[in-house]
């Protein structure tokens, strides 16, 4: 049976976006070289699905197959596009990145037969609508959260609408020079 987790950035405050759901941001201190193999290496093992919702989707297709994205971080950019990636979307017609397939049906429904029937596992980065109703599921395994040194004000955080407590077991921490600190969690359930 395959395993989803979930990795995302998030300000001190609890934020994968801004209030203009900005995301930029987390992109500050990516020139730390420990973080930068570190970010690397995470892109770079291993096979398994890349999961997002919608507007993930295309800040992301926008990005990783380009040119600059290769020059910038070949080792990411070749991860992100050789990985077979899910798109959930109600309102997108078709998906032009390569190795994506997209699925109109409930994201919740989809991604416990794909657990059921997968042996290899699942990412989710970003999307936070899609991570909300998976939490709230109890489908996500584990998350990895990259705490970002700064505090947003305002934004969007991966559980809004969760209608009920999701308890976690810390598993690792890893600190970073560029202040960016990485949290493992485990889901109980």
């Amino acid at each position: 049976m395959g395993k989803v987790s979930v990795f995302n950035q998030i300000s001190l405050d609890g934020y994968f976006t801004d209030a203009k759901g900005d995301m930029s941001w987390a992109h500050e201190g990516s020139d730390d070289p420990e973080f930068k193999e570190f970010v690397s290496g995470n892109a770079s093992v291993g096979e398994g699905t890349l999961l997002f919702g919608r507007i993930t989707y295309q800040m992301m297709a926008s990005f990783w197959p380009t040119p600059m994205a290769a020059q910038q971080m070949p080792e990411v950019a070749e991860g992100m596009n050789r990985l077979s990636k899910v798109v959930f979307s109600k309102t997108l017609d078709k998906v032009t990145w390569q190795n994506t397939t997209l699925v109109k049906a409930d994201p919740v429904e989809a991604v416990k037969k794909m657990k059921k029937e997968s042996s290899s596992d699942m990412v989710i980065m970003g999307s936070g609508t899609i991570i909300s109703q998976l939490a709230a599921a109890g489908l996500i395994d584990s998350y990895q959260f990259v705490i970002s040194p700064l505090a947003l004000g305002k934004g969007r955080t991966m559980f809004d609408g969760v209608p009920k407590r999701l308890d976690m077991k810390h598993t690792k921490t890893r600190t970073f020079k560029n202040g960016k600190v990485v949290l493992w969690y485990e889901s109980v359930t």
